[in-house]
């Protein structure tokens, strides 16, 4: 798509949205009720796209991806009529007999931009919140999951008209020229470099921003904790759609006193899962491509104790788990974003805290204690988008929570009634009547300070 056919979409959406026609209750709720009828239709063409890109079995496919956007069109048409209504606040004593009410608007047309690990779910997902703000929308599916790419396209045509909601495909020269144009709110889930460049591309036009980006989330694993159970969840959230998961535990750190016993404990909880070669597990999954797949390898070295064994042709990576990792080791340089989980010790709780508060704001951060004071301590003490308590990965996955990073690994939220005040403006509103007009605010003030102060101090 040209710069000119871009510019030609941007004004029939901008046209489109003028009519207002985006803007009644019963409009929304009919196009979330579209988006559903036609997931519905190509469910099984998602399952078999998400295999081609990234492997992925078709339990994951539906539990991290179609099933979530379900569960986000059943809570946004439930409560959208709530959600939409005036709210009315109080209005201070000064401005009396005013009244004041927030007003909840769409932004106009907004610009969605996805990357490729979840494909389907990070792209729709904004989009249904999206949509039930009131907006247009452009969206742009990353490139690199390009069958997913083709079903989303598939979809969002099918569903609706292109002067309401369109899909620009394509790579890194499309979405330039789409940060080119000026959008009235940008969601944008991918890496942080990528994520500076759109802010800065925002900057030129001083659109609002949401940026759903990463970071290395840590997992503490204190000596007190049921550590079957925790190896089990550990391995679970890391492991799943093969580490290439923007909230996955990015690295351990683990007391010396139960180091052993954990790295035993995982050892089987990754044989229950893929037995003894995950490489033919049907459950487990693949890296993306190529570029990615010499980015993962290049960082498999030290003390590998589980895994380690690669693929290139089939850009199988085994599930790896490397011990006695140092925080100079090119591990611990940025995000792995795959199946390497490195294992670093700690002595103290506070050693523990001072190497996550070393670093950037994570996008998650979880913690494995039976003792409720390490759990407080983590949630109170450490700073990060979100995250679990005994478990990993799943705070993401519901629809009550705001989801979103702090700091370099993000800015803004959505999910559920969060994606709707995202993609919505609180337009506020003071309402004063005719009958009532209080000289106190005109001038000449005389000696009005006194009440001037009673009033409003």
């Amino acid at each position: 798509m040209t710069q000119l056919d871009l510019q030609s979409l941007m004004s029939k959406q901008r046209s489109y949205f003028a009519t207002g026609k985006t803007r009644s209750l019963e409009f929304r709720l009919e196009q979330l009720k579209k988006l559903h009828s036609t997931i519905k239709a190509f469910d099984g063409e998602i399952v078999t796209a998400l295999k081609k890109d990234l492997g992925r079995s078709e339990f994951e496919a539906y539990g991290s991806e179609i099933g979530i956007i379900y569960e986000e069109l059943d809570l946004i048409s439930s409560n959208l009529a709530n959600w939409m209504q005036p709210q009315s606040v109080p209005t201070p004593l000064a401005y009396q007999p005013s009244s004041s009410t927030i007003y909840p608007q769409p932004h106009g047309v907004v610009l969605i931009i996805a990357p490729w690990n979840y494909p389907f779910q990070l792209l729709l997902a904004p989009l249904v919140g999206a949509i039930a703000a009131g907006n247009c929308c452009v969206l742009k599916p990353s490139e690199l999951a390009s069958e997913s790419a083709k079903i989303i396209t598939k979809i969002i045509e099918q569903t609706f008209a292109p002067e309401y909601c369109a899909v620009v495909n394509g790579g890194v020269e499309e979405t330039s020229a789409l940060l080119r144009e000026r959008f009235d709110h940008i969601f944008f889930t991918g890496s942080i470099p990528v994520g500076k460049v759109v802010m800065r591309a925002a900057a030129e036009h001083l659109t609002p921003v949401t940026l759903e980006l990463g970071g290395k989330s840590p997992c503490i694993v204190d000596s007190e904790t049921d550590i079957k159970v925790t190896a089990r969840r550990i391995a679970w959230g890391k492991f799943f759609n093969c580490g290439q998961t923007c909230v996955a535990p990015d690295y351990l750190l683990v007391p010396k006193s139960i180091k052993q016993e954990l790295i035993t404990a995982l050892k089987a909880a990754l044989h229950k899962f893929y037995g003894d070669n995950p490489q033919s597990s049907p459950d487990y999954g693949r890296i993306i491509n190529q570029r990615h797949f010499d980015r993962l390898a290049s960082m498999i070295s030290g003390k590998v104790v589980v895994g380690g064994d690669h693929n290139r042709d089939q850009l199988y990576i085994a599930p790896t788990i490397v011990d006695d990792v140092k925080l100079s080791d090119k591990l611990m340089d940025d995000e792995i974003f795959g199946p390497l989980l490195p294992i670093l010790e700690y002595e103290t709780l506070d050693e523990a805290f001072a190497i996550v508060n070393q670093r950037p704001n994570p996008l998650a951060c979880y913690v494995f204690s039976s003792r409720k004071s390490v759990q407080d301590r983590v949630v109170n003490e450490l700073s990060f988008g979100g995250g679990c308590i005994n478990d990993t990965l799943v705070h993401v996955g519901s629809a009550h929570l705001p989801f979103g990073g702090k700091g370099p690994s993000g800015i803004g939220n959505y999910h559920g009634h969060y994606s709707f005040l995202t993609f919505s403006h609180q337009k506020s509103i003071v309402r004063t009547p005719f009958m009532v007009d209080l000289p106190l605010k005109y001038p000449p003030y005389n000696k009005r300070v006194k009440l001037a102060r009673l009033l409003i101090g």
